[in-house]
C-alpha cells in the first residue's frame, strides 16, 4: 500500500503541480531503504532501486514545482545535502543553484554549477548537460529565465533533454583518425566511470548517449564493442523490465549497433537481432525521431542475416533518411545516404548510388564529417572499377590507381574493422573482372578475408593440391557487408578445382542474390555480378 500511494501521489504531482503538498507529505514518510529487511533476492533488489529512484525523482520534483511557483528560496539547505549524496544527478545541481539564485546568492550558485563541471569532466569525462550550461549563462546574465521554470521533467528519473552525455566522444567519433581512436577510449572509460557510482540511471544515459551512426558491420575494436555490449546487458538487466522505455530502448539500440554481425556466433546474432527490434519498438512507442533513427541504425548493422538483402537495407536507409531530414538529424542524414548509397551499389545502379554519394559529400561539408569523403572515395574508385569492364571505360591500372588513392585517405582514418584487407580484396575483384589470376605479392594484407582468396592465390602459383586442401577448410562467410563476395570467391575456387560439393553449397547461398553485385553491399568494391558466379557454380554441381 506504501508502494502504491507514493507511486499515485508522484503521478498526480507531474500531471498537477497543486499536488506538491501531498508529494512533500509523501516524501516525509519514507523510513529508509525500502524492503531493507529483505536481503538476497533479486527482485527485492530491483524494487529497492525502483524505488529509490522514484524517491529522488520525487524530491527533485518537489523542489522544481516549488522553484516554478516562485517560492523555494529555503530549499538551499535540503537541496545541498541531496546534491552532496547524489552527485552524478544533473537535476539536482540545476535545482540546488536555482535556490541559491532565489535566495540572493548568485555567487554561490555559480559556484555550484562549476563544481558540478569539475566533477562531471574530471571523474567521467564528461561536459555538463545543455540544461545545465544554459543555467549557467542566465544567471550570469541575470536573466529572469534562471527564476522561472527551466526545463520540463519527463519522468522517472531520465530526462534525456538535459543530456548527461558523452559529447565529447561524440564529436570527436565524427573527426575520424586519431580522434576516433580517443573517442572509443573515451567512451569506454566515461562507461566504466559510471558504473562504478552504482547509478544505473546515470550509467544508462552515458551509455545510450554515445547515438554515433555506425556504417560497418566489423568493429574496428571489438573487445572495446564487447565491453560496451556487456555494459549494455547488465544496465538493462538492473533496470528490469519496467525501466524507463527511452533507456530501454538505448540500452538495446546499443547493443544492435555494437554487436557487429561479423564478429559474433549464431546465438549472439539472434540476440543482437532481437535487440534491435526490441530498441525499434519502443522507439516507434515514444515517437522520438532521434531514438527512431539510432535503433533503426542497429536494425541495419542486424539486416545481413543472409545473402541477398540489399534491397531490405535500402528501405531502412530510405526510412532513416527521411526521418532524419524531417526532424533535422544531419548526421543520421549522412547515414540514411550512404547505406542507400551501399545498397544501389549492390543492386548494381550506379546512377542512384552516385547521386547518394554526392548528397553525402554535400552534407558531410556541413557537418564537418570529415569520413565521409572517405568513403564516397571509395565508391567512385568501386564505379570505376566497373566501368573499366566496359566497352569505352577507364583502364583496369586506372581503376586500380582510383582504389590506391583511396586506400590513402583510409589508413589514417582511425577505422581499421574498415580498412584491414579492404585493397588486396578490391585489387582481386578488379582482376577477376578482367578474368585474370589472383595478385601474389607476399606483402599483401588479406585480413579477415584471408580464408576466402587463399585458394585462388595458390591457384595463381599453380599450387593446385593446396589450393583444394585450402578450399576444404574454407568456413562459411561471416554475415556482414562482404558474404557475397566471400560466397563468390568460394564459388570460383570450387568450379576451377572441380569441387562440385562446394560449388553446389555456394550456389544455394547465392541464388537469393543473383540480382545482386559481389562485395559491391560494402559500396567500396566490386567482384562483379553474382549471377555470373553462381552460373558457374550451377554448371559445375549439375543444378543449373
Amino acid at each position: 500500500m506504501d508502494v502504491h500511494q507514493f507511486q499515485d501521489t508522484l503521478a498526480r504531482a507531474r500531471r498537477t503541480p497543486d499536488a506538491v503538498t501531498d508529494l512533500g507529505t509523501a516524501l516525509a514518510a519514507w523510513r529508509g531503504p525500502a524492503y531493507a529487511d529483505v536481503t538476497g533476492s533479486p527482485w527485492a533488489q530491483r524494487e529497492q532501486t525502483r524505488l529509490e529512484e522514484l524517491r529522488l525523482d520525487g524530491v527533485e520534483l518537489r523542489a522544481r514545482i516549488l522553484l516554478d511557483s516562485g517560492e523555494g528560496a529555503d530549499l538551499v539547505a535540503e537541496l545541498g545535502a541531496h546534491v552532496a549524496e547524489h552527485p552524478w544527478r544533473e537535476p539536482a545541481w540545476e535545482l540546488v543553484a536555482r535556490a541559491l539564485y532565489r535566495a540572493g546568492r548568485r555567487a554561490d550558485a555559480l559556484a555550484a554549477l562549476r563544481r558540478a563541471r569539475a566533477m562531471l569532466v574530471g571523474q567521467l569525462g564528461l561536459d555538463p548537460g545543455g540544461d545545465l550550461q544554459r543555467l549557467e549563462r542566465d544567471i550570469l546574465n541575470g536573466s529572469a529565465r534562471a527564476e522561472g521554470a527551466h526545463a520540463a521533467w519527463t519522468g522517472p528519473g531520465v530526462r534525456l533533454g538535459p543530456r548527461t552525455t558523452v559529447d565529447l566522444a561524440r564529436t570527436l567519433a565524427l573527426a575520424g583518425g586519431d580522434a576516433l581512436v580517443h573517442s572509443r577510449r573515451d567512451r569506454l572509460a566515461a562507461i566504466e566511470a559510471a558504473e562504478r557510482t552504482g547509478d544505473l540511471f546515470l550509467t544508462a544515459r552515458i551509455i545510450g548517449a554515445y547515438d554515433v551512426p555506425a556504417i560497418w558491420s566489423r568493429a574496428d575494436d571489438p573487445e572495446q564493442s564487447r565491453a560496451v555490449v556487456a555494459a549494455a546487458e547488465r544496465t538493462l538487466t538492473g533496470l528490469g523490465p519496467g525501466g524507463p522505455a527511452d533507456l530501454r530502448a538505448r540500452l538495446l539500440a546499443t547493443v544492435a549497433v555494437e554487436s557487429r554481425s561479423a564478429d559474433l556466433s549464431g546465438t549472439e546474432l539472434e540476440h543482437a537481432q532481437q535487440a534491435a527490434r526490441q530498441a525499434e519498438e519502443l522507439a516507434r512507442d515514444l515517437a522520438d525521431p532521434a531514438l527512431l533513427a539510432f535503433a533503426l541504425n542497429g536494425v541495419f548493422l542486424q539486416s545481413f542475416s543472409g545473402p541477398g538483402l540489399a534491397a531490405a537495407r535500402d528501405r531502412t536507409g530510405a526510412e532513416i533518411l527521411e526521418l532524419s531530414t524531417r526532424h533535422e538529424l544531419p548526421n543520421f542524414a549522412v547515414l540514411g545516404r550512404l547505406v542507400r548509397l551501399q545498397s544501389a551499389s549492390a543492386l548494381g545502379d550506379l546512377e542512384a548510388a552516385t547521386s547518394h554519394a554526392d548528397a553525402a559529400d554535400r552534407l558531410a561539408a556541413t557537418t564537418e564529417a570529415p569520413l565521409v569523403p572517405v568513403l564516397t572515395g571509395w565508391f567512385r574508385a568501386r564505379a570505376a572499377a566497373a566501368r573499366s569492364a566496359e566497352p569505352g571505360g577507364p583502364t583496369a591500372a586506372t581503376a586500380a590507381a582510383h582504389y590506391r588513392a583511396a586506400e590513402d585517405t583510409l589508413r589514417t582514418a582511425g577505422m581499421p574493422g574498415l580498412h584491414r584487407g579492404l585493397l588486396p580484396l578490391a585489387l582481386l575483384g578488379l582482376r577477376l573482372l578482367h578474368d585474370r589470376p589472383a595478385p601474389t605479392d607476399q606483402h599483401l594484407d588479406w585480413g579477415p578475408y584471408r580464408p576466402w582468396t587463399r585458394p585462388l592465390v595458390l591457384l595463381a602459383q599453380d599450387r593446385v593440391e593446396e589450393a583444394r586442401a585450402t578450399l576444404a577448410a574454407v568456413p562459411e562467410p561471416p554475415r556482414d557487408h562482404m558474404q557475397e563476395a566471400m560466397w563468390c570467391l568460394t564459388a570460383r575456387a570450387a568450379v576451377r578445382l572441380g569441387e562440385r560439393g562446394i560449388a553446389a553449397r555456394a550456389a544455394a547461398a547465392l541464388r537469393d542474390a543473383c540480382a545482386e553485385h559481389a562485395g559491391a553491399a560494402s559500396g567500396m568494391l566490386t567482384l562483379g555480378p553474382v549471377a555470373r558466379y553462381l552460373a558457374e557454380a550451377e554448371a559445375c554441381a549439375g543444378t543449373g
